[in-house]
């Protein structure tokens, strides 16, 4: 449906807002920032689990700084905490779309149930569940909780429990759902929605600060992977860029590739 731009090797689907939220009937949605990026550099599992992914939308200023450095400029940021908000509005008056919640902390997927029914004007979250904290590595409680969805009314499955967890847990059990018409793995948008997290200021997440409110607001459990594990990539992107700008004039008689 749409051209992929490569970003360190990661193609993200080039498209608007408008353009994705019309044409997303069905499939796997993940959202590649730089920390996806980084990790996926040395993460085999992580690289399988995206090998799955449908759609695959900029979910970082940062991302789109880059992709005009490299003179291929992505459409559009889609983040998963804007995107969930954005296709619940979008389906408001598509009783056909049922969500089920997955993530967030005990009481919180249920919260933002109430709050997302309640903007909405309908019952278009119908199930919610908070797994317990290494709930992926048991596979008994996986089980039930894809007993839990099959049992539900849901066609879309929401999973917010972080990257890369989110992604593997969908690309391992995506074909024991049938029920499910769409995934998406949205980080924090659960948490955010429950009014558990606040987000940062918008012209923060314009600018492409967010990433320093973040750390800010939780340093212990951020600082690692902000501060040390996803700096390499401004290095890696120049890199990236010195590799594909001709460092002298093209002999007309060779084909340019």
């Amino acid at each position: 449906m749409s051209q992929r731009i490569e970003i360190l090797n990661v193609g993200i689907d080039n498209l608007a807002i408008d353009e994705f939220l019309n044409n997303l009937n069905r499939g796997i949605v993940f959202t590649p920032n730089v920390d996806h990026l980084m990790r996926l550099r040395e993460d085999q599992e992580f690289v399988k689990a995206y090998d799955v992914a449908d759609y695959r939308v900029c979910d970082s200023q940062i991302l789109m700084y880059a992709s005009k450095f490299l003179g291929t400029p992505i459409k559009a940021k889609i983040s998963g905490s804007d995107l969930f908000p954005m296709f619940c509005e979008h389906h408001r008056n598509n009783p056909k779309i049922k969500i089920f919640l997955l993530g967030g902390a005990e009481g919180v997927p249920q919260r933002a149930q109430k709050h997302i029914n309640q903007r909405i004007g309908r019952d278009i979250v119908v199930a919610a569940h908070s797994p317990t904290f290494g709930f992926e590595k048991d596979e008994a409680e996986c089980q039930r909780i894809l007993d839990m969805i099959r049992n539900s009314p849901a066609n879309v499955l929401i999973v917010g429990v972080g990257a890369p967890k989110q992604e593997k847990w969908i690309a391992k059990y995506q074909s024991q759902l049938p029920n499910i018409d769409i995934f998406m793995g949205v980080g924090a948008a659960i948490d955010f929605e429950a009014g558990n997290k606040l987000r940062s200021p918008r012209w923060m997440s314009e600018v492409g600060l967010e990433w320093l409110y973040r750390l800010l607001s939780e340093p212990k459990r951020l600082w690692k992977r902000y501060l040390f594990q996803d700096l390499p990539f401004l290095w890696l992107l120049l890199k990236e860029k010195i590799k594909y700008t001709p460092q002298q004039p093209v002999n007309s008689s060779l084909r340019i590739r």
